[in-house]
């Protein structure tokens, strides 16, 4: 726990805003001329998280907004919109379903992504929320062999006009220009199993040709594999969203509301070495957004929430740098659940200037020439590594910038331990038969 005199605090949040982290208000984001707001949620949202569901009605117009509800990825289209709907107008919208989906019973999805019922509920809509479920159902309807049906092009309509645009899981995944389609298995991912039409396919191209977005992130470990499609696939950034938090998009700007947070990747300046021949990169960087905090994409600059500038600022390079923690302990399992955030607040608040992970899984065939390929992911402090703490909310918060990452292809011992005993004592070395 942080201990810092209430003149410290004053004084950390002095130092941050000298150093330009200011916060600006949620109308600043506001890009005239621009196409409205994407919100990726990272799945498993819950029906009282008020922040992120009043906010989608406000970016909508606020009461009255209007909202479609397509729950097509859903393996219960009609309850699980059900829910949504009664949410939103909890929340002063008014919403409907677009029912349309390959899991309701006798529907002709050929037929249905035409009718012209649905595509003027949508060209009515201010917004347009897509509920979580198998991201694929989305895809083979919306853009059945990569075609936009109608449907789908209505749905792009209210996002040209200044609508916004939602998804939770599986209609989070859905929103870049490339998407997962089926890579449950993060470690395989690493190993370079991505192949078109299997574990990955195309989007619906909503948040611009340079981010990807991924979800469910740092609980089950995602970061394994959005990185190996960023540098597949040609992409500078990458933001994984946490469950029951949201990333707004608009433009250049991305703002963060929710506990869990959002992992920003930037592979702008990152290299690979070829000549390994498995996955590596050197000179990645991460940075973690926190509820409220504020990133552009143009400049890869954080702005941190108003809360966290009013906590404690950390510059490891500062002469009056006192870190909180003696060390950085070795990551042994680095995809576990929100390892890669922990691993990163520990480091920039130690005075190590790196610490190391291990990704491993050794559940592959005896047979498999892969089964001991690791990787070893080395996070250090670059020169502009700076973060922020803050307990104001009830519990430890680390907002983090700037962190490298080099991942390293490693072989892994077989087996990975042995059963201990004891060493020989003199007397049993010595003793006669």
């Amino acid at each position: 726990m942080h201990r810092r005199s209430l003149a410290a605090l004053l004084l950390a949040a002095t130092v941050a805003i000298a150093h330009g982290f200011v916060p600006v208000q949620a109308s600043d984001l506001r890009i005239e001329g621009a196409a409205g707001p994407v919100v990726a949620i990272g799945g498993a949202l819950r029906y009282d998280n008020d922040p992120v569901w009043s906010r989608l009605v406000a970016l909508a117009g606020g009461d009255g907004a209007r909202f479609v509800v397509l729950a097509t990825a859903a393996a219960r289209p009609e309850e699980s919109a059900a829910r949504v709907i009664e949410t939103l107008q909890r929340h002063g919208a008014s919403a409907v379903h677009v029912a349309v989906a390959p899991r309701i019973a006798g529907i002709d999805l050929e037929q249905a992504v035409s009718d012209p019922r649905w595509l003027e509920r949508v060209e009515a809509a201010t917004g347009v929320y897509f509920t979580g479920g198998a991201q694929e159902r989305i895809v083979d309807t919306l853009q059945p062999g990569g075609r936009p049906t109608p449907l789908l092009e209505a749905i792009r309509g209210v996002h040209r006009r200044g609508g916004v645009i939602a998804g939770t899981s599986a209609g989070a995944a859905i929103l870049s220009r490339t998407m997962f389609r089926d890579a449950i298995d993060v470690m395989a991912v690493m190993r370079g199993t991505l192949r078109d039409g299997k574990e990955v396919d195309r989007g619906l191209d909503l948040v611009g040709p340079d981010l990807f977005v991924d979800q469910h992130f740092l609980r089950r470990g995602r970061i394994g594999r959005m990185l190996p499609l960023l540098q597949s696939r040609g992409y500078a950034f990458g933001l994984g969203v946490e469950e029951n938090s949201a990333a707004i998009i608009r433009g250049h700007e991305v703002e963060i509301i929710g506990p869990g947070g959002a992992l920003f990747v930037d592979l702008s300046e990152a290299t690979t070495e070829r000549s390994l021949g498995a996955f590596n990169l050197q000179g990645g960087q991460l940075s973690f957004l926190g509820d409220g905090d504020r990133l552009d994409l143009r400049t890869r600059r954080m702005t941190p929430a108003a809360h966290q500038v009013a906590g404690v600022f950390i510059d490891p390079r500062a002469p009056d740098f006192r870190p909180e923690f003696p060390d950085a302990p070795f990551v042994l399992d680095v995809l576990g659940e929100g390892a890669i955030v922990r691993a990163m607040s520990n480091l920039l608040d130690s005075p190590l200037d790196e610490v190391r992970g291990l990704a491993f899984d050794a559940r592959f065939a005896a047979d498999d020439p892969q089964r001991t390929l690791g990787f070893e992911f080395r996070l250090y402090k670059g020169p502009d590594t700076v973060g922020w703490y803050s307990d104001s909310r009830g519990g430890e918060a680390y907002s983090v910038a700037g962190v490298r990452l080099d991942v390293t292809p490693v072989r892994v011992a077989e087996p990975l331990y042995r059963p201990w005993t004891q060493p020989p004592t003199r007397e049993t070395r010595t003793a006669a038969p």
